[in-house]
């Protein structure tokens, strides 16, 4: 009697007494902040655009609302998926990605946008397939790193290797044509094999390299060389190819300190073009100043921080894909970001990159959102190998 209470006693001990889930907070406020900031920005920019192309002044809030509610609803659902399931179908996500690059090309299910195709139109739905390679990407790599470490870090053959694939993908979406999402991908791809231990020398060759195809691929390319010129002298043609970025300046211009004041911002009527898009920093910059153009870097700061400081925590634990794919999310927000915030103030040529969590648009609002959720994921299953507990 006495062993069989010593054995029941045992098994109590040892049951679980619940899931706890591991959040970082910091990085859930930063997130959030950046969500609702740019939704309030993205309304301001937005209301008269929706009074005249649809008669309805919240026709674009209402559905930023609906993608932020879509993209948080699949977030919630990412990060109960072990980040196991990732590493085990990242190709298998690659090559569907690719289909569905191929897709996008075919006539009658591309969906054609100010002069690119880069939506797939399904049942009244369109989808931008681009943001979504991004993130598949990252999970690609990621497991790729995890497989060929050490040929990464003693050949160049490991870094060129995934780059074949990746310039598969980079060639499908400059037939859209976006050359700033291929730009991204390629970049985040060379600077995580960097992180896994690639060698520096081998790193700068293909950063060359890649260099030198760009500006090719500008060169050849009336469109794109049209923008570089632009972006060197916009003033030269602030009606034509530079109004876009004039605009933008003139906007960031008069915002000055504190801002015109929210909602107060001239160059969103009309002058501004895709101001609650692509350009939403210039109308942060005009109607809250330098400060909110400031706030806004310095919460993306703190976002990155976080990134880096989950993978580096998934790193110490010896969970090296989630170590990678953090790094990579960090790296992928940075990178976006930097570029389209150097594009409003006329650092960059003119891309066409949204401002990751705050600008509108459906596909880019749900891949961020479910970006978010794996760097959480990465943190509960991190802080779960430390307490020796269960990832669930």
């Amino acid at each position: 009697m006495s062993a069989v209470m010593e054995q029941a006693r045992l098994m109590v001990a040892e049951k679980p007494r619940g899931v706890r889930f591991h959040l970082d907070k910091t990085l859930m406020l930063v997130s959030v902040t950046l969500l609702l900031f740019g939704f309030v920005m993205m309304t301001s920019a937005s209301l008269h655009l929706g009074e005249k192309m649809v008669g309805e002044a919240f026709y674009y809030p209402l559905r930023q609302l609906i993608h932020i509610s879509l993209g948080l609803a699949i977030a919630g659902a990412v990060f109960f998926i072990p980040l196991q399931f990732w590493e085990k179908t990242g190709q298998w996500l690659f090559i569907a990605g690719l289909v569905l690059l191929l897709l996008v090309l075919i006539p009658g299910l591309g969906a054609k946008v100010n002069g690119s195709v880069r939506w797939l139109a399904i049942g009244g739905f369109r989808l931008q397939v681009a943001e979504m390679i991004k993130l598949i990407s990252l999970i690609y790599t990621a497991g790729y790193l995890v497989r060929h470490t050490d040929t990464v870090q003693t050949s160049v053959k490991g870094m060129i290797r995934p780059l074949f694939l990746m310039a598969f993908a980079c060639g499908l979406l400059l037939q859209q044509p976006d050359f700033g999402s291929a730009a991204v991908i390629v970049m985040c791809a060379l600077l995580m094999m960097f992180l896994a231990g690639a060698r520096l020398w081998q790193f700068v060759l293909l950063g060359l390299f890649l260099a030198l195809t760009a500006v090719l691929l500008v060169i050849i390319s009336p469109y794109r060389m049209q923008r570089v010129t632009a972006f060197m002298n916009p003033w030269e043609d602030p009606l034509g190819s530079g109004y876009q970025l004039t605009q933008s300046l003139i906007a960031l211009g008069t915002g000055e300190w504190s801002g015109v004041g929210l909602g107060g911002g001239v160059q969103k009527l009309f002058y501004l073009p895709e101001g609650h898009t692509d350009f939403l920093f210039a109308v942060i910059g005009e109607e809250l100043g330098f400060m909110g153009s400031v706030t806004v870097i310095v919460l993306f700061g703190l976002f990155i921080w976080r990134a880096f400081r989950t993978g580096l925590k998934a790193e110490k634990m010896g969970n090296q894909f989630s170590a990678f794919l953090a790094y990579g999310i960090g790296i992928w927000f940075a990178l976006q970001a930097f570029i389209n915030i150097g594009v409003n103030m006329g650092a960059l040529p003119t891309k066409g990159l949204t401002l990751p969590l705050m600008s509108y648009g459906g596909s880019s609002m749900i891949i961020m959102c479910v970006a978010v959720a794996l760097l959480q994921r990465v943190h509960h299953e991190a802080s779960c190998n430390k307490e020796g507990g269960l990832q669930t």
